[in-house]
């Protein structure tokens, strides 16, 4: 984002935390009707669906778009403050959606799907399973622990995350399934595969927080360890989780004040869903092959107009 935009962008945050109160739902404050505003949160996925959506809504619909990185919680408090229209990755969430969603504040609402299968898990390297075959169990796992030792964790096995903020019920189930384990962050994304990829280059051990869409899992042959699948309720105590992650049906999170405009460019974000492959083709160009978010959009819509086309409203002419 240009410098402008980002001090016209805080002013705004500045101005709507000034003027809020009980009388005025907080969502609903003036904003340019040709300008959408996305959030863009932490993982290189996200990044690539955003950046695809405002290259189409820049180039196909002369709109104006706003990228604004921001971490996940904090993207919800700026949907409801009125300064974002849109979170286009949304990983549960479900006590954020009961703050602001229908039933608490109704400044946003479920936008539905984006067509990609969310899953989150403990993976190991598949040389390691070949070598350790019942490490891909959660009972196996437990008799394994200290091959994940480091000297950073001592007598403990290394449980290797990415950033701090991310939907995490690791604690819990290192507790549920008393694993001798301690979480280590490796901070971001990033930095989390730069370390994975080095460890699976010289084929040692490593336990590590992953998931997808994610690039890394067309490159790497990685084996997800099997927990009891999750069933509703069994996460409710963080603390304590004797189950999986559950699967997630990624959605859309609007801003209210957005929907009821009725813009093209809502209909534009309401109509879209694409595949984990669309995204990993986008992603991987972005963060493997070092492109420019930008140019790696620009590539993808170029060669996938039969996807994108039934995007854009019917009978579309400009915003």
């Amino acid at each position: 984002m240009r410098k402008g935009a980002l001090i016209r962008l805080f002013a705004a945050v500045l101005a709507v935390v000034s003027v809020t109160s009980c009388a005025v739902r907080t969502d609903q404050v003036a904003r340019d009707p040709n300008t959408v505003r996305i959030a863009v949160n932490g993982w290189v996925g996200y990044e690539a669906s955003a950046e695809v959506l405002a290259y189409i809504l820049r180039e196909e619909m002369d709109y104006e778009v706003q990228l604004m990185r921001v971490d996940e919680q904090p993207a919800w408090q700026a949907l409801d403050q009125g300064v974002l229209d849109v979170i286009v990755e949304n990983w549960g969430h479900e006590d954020l959606m009961e703050l602001y969603g229908p039933e608490g504040k109704g400044t946003v609402v479920d936008g539905g799907p984006t067509g990609n299968v969310g899953v989150i898990g403990w993976y190991v390297p598949a040389y390691l399973v070949e070598e350790y075959p019942e490490i891909a169990t959660v009972d196996g796992l437990a008799r394994h622990t200290d091959l994940f030792r480091t000297a950073q964790t001592g007598d403990k096995g290394e449980f290797l995350a990415g950033a701090p903020g991310f939907v995490t019920q690791d604690q819990g189930m290192i507790n549920a399934f008393d694993l001798d384990l301690e979480i280590v962050y490796a901070g971001s994304e990033a930095s989390q595969i730069t370390e994975v990829r080095r460890r699976y280059a010289d084929e040692e051990p490593v336990l590590f927080y992953f998931y997808d869409p994610q690039w890394l899992q067309d490159e790497l042959d990685l084996v997800k360890v099997e927990f009891p699948p999750y069933f509703p309720g069994c996460d409710d105590d963080l603390e304590y989780v004797p189950c999986d992650y559950p699967v997630y049906e990624l959605n859309k999170i609007f801003r209210t004040g957005f929907v009821e405009t009725g813009d093209p460019a809502y209909q534009f974000l309401d109509n879209w869903r694409w595949s984990n492959s669309d995204q990993n083709e986008v992603a991987r160009m972005i963060a493997d092959e070092g492109l420019d978010p930008s140019e790696a959009a620009e590539i993808w819509v170029d060669a996938n107009p039969d996807v994108w086309r039934d995007w854009i409203p019917e009978g579309f002419e400009g915003p």
